[in-house]
């Protein structure tokens, strides 16, 4: 499987963003897609994930309310809505599959067997 994220780029607090992964190669149709980012000198953390079989999605508190991630079965594509953006969401964003993954431990990096390349998102102030 490979991934390829796009969509990043330079915006404003409080502005919107769609992040685009787009999946080729042996896709697969259970498990879970998930976005991870990492930000200036933090660690790589969960942001969102989707149930390939089902659609249910998770999200990480800090952007309940705020991020949308979804689904295009046919096009192989997930997304990730991010709307009110503040300088803690600067980082670089990794789309991420999960074939494998249990709903325990789909917020866990070491779940994710594929990884897109990353997209930067900076939020200026």
């Amino acid at each position: 499987v490979q991934l390829q994220a796009s969509g990043g780029g330079l915006v404003q607090t409080g502005d919107s963003l769609r992040l685009s992964c787009a999946a080729s190669g042996r896709t697969f149709s259970s498990g879970y897609m998930g976005w991870f980012r990492q930000g200036p000198g933090k660690e790589r953390e969960f942001v969102a994930a989707i149930r390939l079989n089902g659609g249910n999605t998770y999200y990480t508190d800090s952007v309940k309310g705020r991020f949308t991630i979804s689904r295009d079965k046919p096009k192989n594509m997930v997304y990730l809505q991010m709307n009110s953006l503040n300088s803690e969401d600067t980082a670089v964003y990794y789309c991420a599959a999960a074939p494998h993954a249990i709903l325990s431990t789909l917020r866990s990096e070491r779940a994710y067997d594929h990884w897109g390349q990353g997209t930067l998102v900076t939020v200026s102030s």
